[in-house]
């Protein structure tokens, strides 16, 4: 199963932010760590907030931050989340689709196991899991550590 590019956007910008999860980081900031356009991460960072997995701030000094401790960020449902309905065939549509054969196939059955699957091994995760190296993932996208208070 291929996540779409939402979907993949919104976990690159889960992953970002549990790298330094005490900063904020600017759409901008995450993406050219990625390489990606920034009108789609702000779509990505407004469907985030509604999710209530990110905090947006705007304004001078604003940005995104994480609103949920990340072992509070269930993988499986950010990714049931942004992709919406799973369906891996015409058969899946509500309308049960065109097929000749809908009626007796058993592909339906079957692909439908292989996503209940997909999903629950993506349930065994949570954000920490993915940003357990989160110090080699800080460096890899050049994400600046927060200053420290001076005394």
């Amino acid at each position: 199963m291929k996540l779409n590019a939402f979907t993949d956007y919104s976990l690159r910008v889960l992953i970002f932010l549990a790298a330094e999860p005490t900063r904020r980081a600017t759409i901008r900031e995450i993406a050219r760590a990625f390489d990606i356009s920034e009108h789609h991460l702000t779509k990505v960072a407004h469907f985030l907030g509604k999710q209530g997995w990110v905090q947006t701030l705007r304004g001078n000094g604003g940005g995104l931050q994480l609103a949920a401790a990340p072992e509070a960020i269930a993988i499986g449902q950010v990714v049931r989340s942004a992709e919406g309905s799973a369906l891996p065939a015409e058969c899946f549509e509500p309308d049960g689709g065109s097929c000749a054969i809908t009626r007796c196939c058993r592909l339906r059955s079957i692909l439908g196991d292989a996503v209940h699957g997909f999903y629950a091994v993506l349930d065994q995760y949570t954000l920490a899991d993915l940003a357990r190296n989160r110090h080699v993932l800080a460096r890899t996208l050049h994400i600046e550590p927060p200053a420290r208070a001076t005394p």
